[in-house]
């Protein structure tokens, strides 16, 4: 093995893993990085990410940011950020994870960019697979959940595009930080009775997760539906617009047994794509639920929900505590970065 630095280029964070040349983790890091808003805010991120890491010879890169709505489709997505990437790092020996394929050369990126695109997932699922034979990895982020079942010490999905995975439910479009409340449910029970929610961006998944006080605020990176700040008051008041009232009008631990419907709204999601994986495979029923992402919580109180055993991502994982907690928020650039220090050939 050798040093590497893994990246992960998503469209609203860049996350970044630094392994040493025992594959033991160095450090990790996640910056905002609204690429929606240009490729400067990638190129600021970069210089951040090296700034906390340092530079190495050996970088990996894998993506989700190609879907960003600067880019007039995923392969031009996937040029444009591979060129920044290349333009960033002058000096490294520089390798793309293109899914099935491995690690490929920039030069030869374009050619593999359907495999390259929005496959962060597998290189996780792979490494998780390495260390669990059997069982269902899930990464719940900030907005996506990839679900992979992993079979005989391999990842199994059905599909490797969106379009596919999207149909099979090994993708939901649904984490806990900037999710639409609108996308959880579209109903909840309050003040004695049922009524349908606002169709509208009033609030998020963060907001929930902040009141039922589940997510970490080093994991909290995004902007506020509002643009307001992110204190429980704040939240419960976003919250409230969802039914159409103002903070005022309830106590707040009315809003947080709101928070916690929602929540657990959104754990059904999970639950119901995990029982739709389990009855197309040969996995045994109580076999474990392997866990990465800033949702780690919600994929441990799924097991405990489902009477399955948890293995948390960062267990797998060689550095002292806080990297490997940071390195399991960030498990595909870890992924990426533990594959890019054993590569000894490119094609």
């Amino acid at each position: 093995m050798i040093e590497c630095i893994g990246w992960d280029l998503g469209g609203a964070h860049l996350k970044a893993v630094r392994l040493d040349a025992s594959g033991r983790i160095v450090g990790a890091v996640q910056r905002p990085c609204p690429l929606w808003r240009g490729l400067d805010h990638l190129k600021l991120a970069i210089s951040e990410v090296l700034a906390v890491l340092g530079n190495t010879r050996r970088h990996a890169v894998t993506m989700t940011g190609e879907l960003a709505d600067i880019f007039p489709n995923r392969n031009e997505g996937v040029a444009q950020l591979v060129d920044t990437m290349v333009q960033s790092l002058p000096e490294a020996e520089l390798l793309i994870f293109a899914g099935i394929r491995g690690l490929v050369l920039p030069e030869n990126s374009r050619e593999y960019a359907v495999d390259i695109a929005s496959t962060n997932w597998l290189a996780s699922a792979q490494f998780a697979a390495s260390h669990c034979p059997e069982g269902i990895f899930i990464d719940m982020g900030s907005t996506t959940t990839d679900l992979i079942p992993l079979q005989n010490g391999k990842a199994s999905p059905v599909g490797l595009t969106d379009a596919a995975r999207l149909a099979s439910e090994e993708l939901i479009y649904t984490g806990v930080v900037r999710t639409p409340l609108m996308a959880v449910t579209a109903r909840v029970p309050f003040a004695g009775q049922w009524q349908r929610i606002a169709a509208e961006y009033f609030s998020t998944t963060a907001d929930i997760h902040r009141l039922t006080g589940h997510l970490d605020p080093a994991h909290d990176m995004a902007d506020t539906a509002d643009g307001a700040g992110k204190s429980l008051e704040e939240s419960a008041r976003r919250l409230a617009r969802m039914v159409g009232r103002d903070f005022e009008e309830a106590s707040m631990s009315a809003w947080i047994d709101l928070a916690q419907f929602f929540a657990d709204a959104q754990m059904n999601q999970l639950q119901e794509a995990v029982e739709r994986i389990q009855s197309r495979t040969s996995l045994y029923r109580k076999s474990p639920l392997i866990g990465a992402g800033a949702g780690r919580f919600m994929v441990n109180k799924l097991a405990q929900r489902l009477d399955r055993e948890y293995i948390d991502f960062a267990s797998l994982m060689d550095g002292d505590s806080a990297s490997r907690e940071w390195a399991a928020v960030c498990a595909p650039a870890f992924s990426v970065a533990y594959l890019g220090a054993q590569q000894e050939l490119v094609a």
